[in-house]
């Protein structure tokens, strides 16, 4: 329990460091421009106590030697404004500008996915000196680059999802495409909104011209038309938003079943005492699945079938869901000739497998979206599993988790390790959201495994060249190669990457579920469910 605690503190207090973005002074200086710092916008325009931030580690210890991007310099997260659930990308001015790393594109494509994804309304708030030039190769081309980000503008359009640009600081270059490409257009006096500054004017074209007159508020209200609401005041502004907001019509409701929801049976915080990392002491998922779960009530599927993996109904928030979890108990299995066999926790074996597809497809067929919980060291290996059909059954998973048209919302609570990841629904699985607690370890195998193998590898070629390692030198190889796969599987290296949008207190899970499960809920278009050409 103390080693959880332990580690819960220590993400709280990095996060508190990264939320201070470009530190105090910077801050200061935002201020000196009568302007708010992102935080406190998205503090003024949020419902109290709704915001939920996603990406919060993004660029954790990149960039060093630019002086880092804390948070990638943008901040993103869910919230509700007059009630209405909405994403908010807002660009943190006091990190470099508010200039555009690779991660920070990166981010805000991540942000408009989830958005695209469960057709959330977005709000942007633009401060923004454009792309980081040094770095300008990793920015600009690619289909996760700068662009994307304006390709995304139109698409959510074409589909119906609302957004709303406030221009609050400087929008330059290509970044000014972005407010442009949404419904409503905001802007505060002392803004500039720009393809080219009025130094780049000066040196292209031989043009002295001030910032408010190139691209003032006052010219873009009266003039070029291109702003909607001209606002005097940050304040005024993000009030404009949310008097917008409130107007807002109703859409579709998605199929998606939902009660009154009812609190777990079982306290949260007992999960701090359940949950156990070390192999030599299994825990019970379905213990931690009891504290997440409406009214700790799980209707088990296949309950004395292919143990390893746990499956069943249940309610979170009063949504109905379908889960799927590793079982880290060990468990007595009989194969079909009647012999006995010890199951590993953990460990996906053939029956798991077969058992995991036939529920996933059920849920489907019954528009129950998914909850994966990750332990998973990988899939059984050996003659016994080969024979058993092991390959063809872990075929059948991915391919009925691959496509699900239902949501799928990713939990890494333990290891998730190698195939056992993809077959679990992992990130290029398309979950709607994928969170981690921080115990999650995130890698084709673990620490142990990986360095026990690459060292042994590295051991043959020295010898092949008629190099003789001594057994201290060996261990020291070993070690210093097990430091660093140690600190790639750990959730902030994977989070940093955007491979995981947030990292989770454990007895957070299930009011991070309820969020994700409220936004997958404003996506009403469920596409017909096929799987195509299964290994039977």
């Amino acid at each position: 329990m103390r080693f959880m605690a332990d580690l819960v503190s220590a993400i709280r207090n990095e996060e508190e460091q990264i939320r201070e973005g470009g530190g105090a002074k910077a801050i200061e200086n935002q201020h000196a421009k009568s302007r708010l710092t992102a935080r406190e916008r998205i503090q003024q325009l949020a419902d109290p106590g709704t915001f939920f931030e996603l990406g919060t580690y993004a660029a954790y210890r990149m960039y060093e030697e630019w002086g880092g991007a804390p948070a990638a310099g943008v901040i993103t997260g869910l919230a509700r404004i007059e009630t209405r659930l909405v994403m908010i990308i807002a660009n943190d001015a006091t990190v470099k500008a508010g200039s555009f790393f690779p991660m920070t594109s990166k981010k805000v494509i991540r942000a408009q996915n989830i958005a695209i994804d469960n057709r959330l309304p977005t709000i942007y708030l633009v401060d923004s000196a454009g792309i980081f030039l040094p770095l300008q190769e990793d920015v600009f081309p690619d289909t996760d680059d700068f662009g994307r980000v304006f390709r995304n503008n139109a698409v959510m359009s074409a589909m119906g999802i609302p957004q709303i640009a406030a221009i609050m600081g400087m929008c330059v270059a290509g970044g000014g495409y972005l407010p442009v490409m949404c419904d409503h257009v905001l802007m505060t006096d002392g803004s500039g909104l720009f393809l080219a500054g009025p130094a780049l004017v000066q040196a292209a074209i031989g043009q002295k011209v001030s910032a408010e007159e190139l691209g003032g508020a006052a010219m873009h209200s009266a003039i070029s038309g291109t702003v909607d609401f001209h606002e005097p005041t940050e304040e005024s502004c993000l009030a404009r938003i949310r008097s917008i907001i409130e107007k807002w019509g109703y859409r579709r409701q998605s199929p998606w079943d939902r009660k009154k929801p009812v609190p777990p049976a079982l306290a949260a915080e007992e999960i701090y005492g359940i949950y156990d990392s070390s192999p030599a002491r299994p825990y019970d998922i379905k213990e931690v699945i009891g504290r997440i779960v409406d009214a700790s009530k799980f209707d088990e599927y296949k309950a004395e079938y292919g143990k390893t993996l746990v499956c069943g109904y249940a309610r979170i928030g009063g949504f109905a869901v379908g889960i799927v979890a590793n079982q880290k108990l060990h468990a007595q299995a009989t194969d079909h000739e009647g012999r006995k066999r010890t199951e590993f926790g953990g460990v996906i074996y053939t029956e798991s497998a077969e058992k995991a597809a036939r529920f996933v497809m059920d849920c489907n067929q019954n528009l129950v979206p998914l909850i994966f919980l990750h332990d998973v060291n990988g899939f059984m290996v050996g003659r016994d599993a080969e024979w058993s059909g092991i390959i063809k059954a872990g075929a059948k998973m991915v391919n009925a988790v691959s496509n699900s048209i239902v949501p799928k919302i990713t939990v890494i609570i333990g290891g998730s390790f190698g195939a056992g990841h993809y077959a679990m629904c992992g990130k290029a699985y398309d979950p709607r959201f994928m969170f981690a607690w921080p115990t999650a370890k995130y890698a084709v195998m673990s620490g142990d495994s990986a360095a026990s193998t690459l060292v042994e590898i590295k051991i043959r070629q020295l010898e092949r060249s008629g190099k003789q390692l001594s057994e201290e030198e060996k261990k020291e190889l070993y070690e210093s190669t097990k430091q660093t796969y140690d600190g790639q599987t750990d959730p902030r290296y994977g989070a940093a990457r955007l491979w995981i949008d947030k990292i989770i207190d454990p007895m957070e899970t299930r009011d991070a579920l309820t969020t994700a499960l409220e936004a997958a809920a404003l996506n009403p278009d469920v596409p017909e469910f096929k799987v195509g050409v299964l290994q039977t």
